[in-house]
């Protein structure tokens, strides 16, 4: 069945022949051998928290929502065996009732575990690991239906398949190495700006997991801190979590970013003005729920990470650009660090990262400003976000990975007829080799 689909944006549509929803490992086989037999392209997608256009298909579109399920746990190994198609939030929620966790997680729990695998997700915290470097197994979907065990036997295909963008099969089912599931004391607090990118290093190594927001046209920064305690979870007030998180930063966010597309010269007062009303604030609680944030307001972003070594360079031009009139931006601009990993096609392929994500209006000049931005970022061999706004090609891409040409290796035998392309990984890997 056909009909339209756009992602939680609003920012990428698409049209595809024929929408399937399967339900069960058998349905997903026939539904991704008929559509092959056909010579149609197929891409999966899920909750549609990409900014890119990953996941956009005239072929078929497999959806996950239907694979859920759990299925399996070992308590000695702490391996939890999930559906590809769950919400972080649903598998989070699934850990903890058995006593574990995910040992570092992005700030949205939204996404499917394969679609937040496949692009990357990552959190923050210098000595931990994006999302996919967790991931000890997959399951996938070929175009002739057949299943493929993914495991840590088999080291190159498991290094490909925890970032796949999609283009080795459909994920039908994840492994995730746990750990015992454990609390996180968040501070949040407004500190000078020229004094956070004095003490980056500092900061990271005082924390467990460092991150910080930069408004433009102001000196500010909201640095949230959150450290790894044996103190138990303080849940909030639901009233007062609503205030917080969604009255003060969704909804009064919301009108900053209404009045800023109205009234463009004025983003800088603006921006001064939302800066004005961060505050300090606390948060004990258990760590999927400290490290997850809500988002209500709709925007676009572009996220790249650049070798660790030059984040307050890269920070103080990128704040250049964000400052300049012409750009009217009034969108905090987000600074995250993680340990590097060694899945083929990630951001922190092999050597640890810092990740600057820029975020703008989708009805004023966010190309103009995340061109400029990605200039920047390419000048210290920055590597895309593959879930986010980006130019790059693969002739541009292919020097930045040392082991591109093993994923090109994996992804010709997995998919060797490019069923699993679309006109993204046309544009970012290429044709599939011969």
């Amino acid at each position: 069945m056909a009909s339209d689909w756009a992602n939680w944006a609003g920012d990428q549509r698409c049209a595809p022949a024929a929408i399937e929803r399967p339900g069960s490992l058998d349905e997903l086989r026939a539904t991704v051998a008929r559509a092959a037999a056909a010579g149609r392209r197929v891409r999966a997608s899920a909750s549609g928290h990409s900014f890119s256009d990953i996941a956009l298909t005239d072929g078929v579109m497999v959806r996950l929502d239907g694979l859920t399920r759990t299925l399996g746990f070992d308590r000695s190994s702490g391996l939890f065996k999930v559906e590809g198609g769950v919400v972080l939030a649903e598998l989070n929620r699934a850990l903890d009732a058995h006593g574990v966790a995910f040992e570092n997680l992005g700030d949205i729990d939204r996404q499917s575990v394969a679609g937040s695998i496949a692009t990357g997700t990552h959190g923050t915290g210098e000595r931990f690991q994006n999302v996919s470097a967790q991931i000890a197994g997959l399951e996938l979907v070929t175009a002739g239906g057949d299943v493929v065990e993914v495991s840590e036997r088999d080291t190159e295909t498991l290094r490909a398949a925890r970032i796949g963008l999609g283009a080795l099969g459909v994920v039908y089912s994840v492994t995730v190495r746990t750990v015992p599931a454990f609390t996180l004391d968040r501070l949040d607090s407004p500190k000078p700006l020229a004094e956070t990118l004095e003490r980056l290093d500092e900061l990271n190594a005082g924390s467990d997991h460092f991150e910080f927001y930069v408004f433009p046209h102001t000196e500010l920064a909201l640095c949230r801190e959150s450290r790894r305690t044996d103190e138990p979870p303080r849940p909030r007030h639901p009233a007062a979590v609503f205030v917080k998180e969604v009255v003060l930063e969704n909804w009064v966010g919301s009108l900053f970013a209404i009045a800023a597309r109205l009234f463009p010269s004025q983003a800088p007062r603006l921006s001064r003005l939302a800066s004005r009303g961060v505050g300090r604030s606390r948060k004990v609680d258990r760590s999927y729920k400290v490290f997850a944030s809500q988002r209500h307001i709709r925007f676009t972003e572009m996220e790249y990470g650049i070798p660790r070594e030059h984040a307050r360079e890269a920070i103080e031009r990128v704040l250049e650009v964000a400052n300049s009139p012409a750009h009217g931006v009034a969108f905090p601009i987000e600074v995250r660090f993680v340990a590097s990993d060694d899945s083929l096609l990630s951001p922190a392929h092999e050597r640890d990262t810092c990740y600057i994500a820029v975020h703008h209006d989708t009805k004023l000049d966010w190309p103009g400003y995340f061109g400029e931005v990605e200039e920047i970022a390419a000048s210290y061999g920055g590597r895309p976000h593959w879930g986010k706004r980006h130019t790059r090609t693969a002739s541009e891409l292919a020097p930045l990975y040392r082991r591109w040409d093993e994923f090109q290796r994996v992804r010709a035998r997995l998919d060797p007829d490019g069923v699993f392309a679309n006109a993204y990984t046309d544009r970012v890997l290429g044709p599939v080799a011969a």
